[in-house]
């Protein structure tokens, strides 16, 4: 069956999922729900009108409620194209709080993260003042910068999920970022520390003091080895191709090996910490 969903061009797989939601017997307004997007991108992609990525794809597979062999057959065909960019000026019009639960969606099906940061705190570790400094940069307007905080805050609940195991690895500059004020940074070092005693979180730190054998060229997040999402300065690309996948678990496991967990991580933590609040004191 997998040979014959293989080569699907646009046209037959809208139809395709069209079928399966009509062989269901749900609503399309229904399925569009679950699957965090609006019933008119809904029929364009059954219509054949617009390309869906991965991710819309699994996200729809989800929602109508087939089989994982069924998933993975179409999965496999829509990867086909293996990488995927979605333009931030799209994003933005979309909704940046919209971007902020198709993310969440994603993040509720899966059970393996693993997330590379040489920039920012991972956005499911910052703190809420943390968030609103970051996304208050993008220029949204007070009501979708207060959905946006918000969808950021509710996708935080995954961290809480035993069923779930996140892998962190962050470069020591990201914490030393002056993104918001020191005793903020501060806050932000401590919520780290409490976080990373959760049993299904690991968050390690590459610390500036380690000899590097490879390049913090760009962040990038591993989903269940499925999926690679990169964020760069123009678009978020989508990299489903195993082979470009396996490139980047490569990466990943390569900086985590040298990176420092446990006691050590937090005791850079709080030294980190101590430097932020004697700033603030002598300020």
């Amino acid at each position: 069956m997998v040979g014959e969903v293989r080569g699907v061009n646009r046209a037959q797989l809208g139809a395709a999922l069209r079928a399966l939601r009509q062989a269901s017997g749900k609503e399309a307004k229904s399925v569009a729900r679950s699957a965090v997007m609006s019933a008119s991108k809904l029929s364009k992609i059954e219509t054949a009108k617009v390309a869906p990525s991965a991710a819309d794809v699994e996200r729809i597979l989800t929602a109508i409620g087939v089989s994982d062999e069924v998933k993975a057959e179409y999965l496999e065909a829509v990867r086909a194209a293996t990488t995927e960019a979605t333009a931030w000026r799209l994003v933005r019009r979309m909704g940046v709080h919209k971007a902020q639960q198709q993310t969440r969606a994603l993040e509720a099906q899966m059970t393996l993260l693993r997330l590379f940061q040489p920039a920012l705190i991972p956005g499911l570790l910052q703190t809420p003042e943390y968030i609103r400094t970051i996304l208050s940069r993008h220029d949204l307007g007070e009501d979708v910068l207060a959905r946006t905080i918000s969808a950021r805050i509710e996708r935080q609940q995954a961290l809480y999920d035993a069923t779930k195991e996140l892998h962190f690895v962050i470069t020591e500059p990201v914490l030393r970022w002056r993104i918001v004020s020191a005793v903020r940074m501060a806050e932000q070092m401590d919520s780290l520390a409490s976080l990373s005693r959760l049993p299904n979180i690991d968050i390690r730190i590459v610390p500036l003091s380690a000899r590097q054998q490879d390049v913090a060229s760009h962040a990038f997040v591993i989903r269940d080895d499925r999926t690679v999402t990169v964020e760069t300065v123009h678009a978020e690309m989508i990299v489903t191709d195993p082979r470009d996948v396996a490139l980047y678990v490569h990466k990943f496991d390569g900086f985590a090996s040298m990176a420092l967990s446990g006691d050590a991580m937090r005791a850079l933590l709080e030294g980190i910490r101590d430097d932020f609040l004697r700033e603030q004191e002598i300020s």
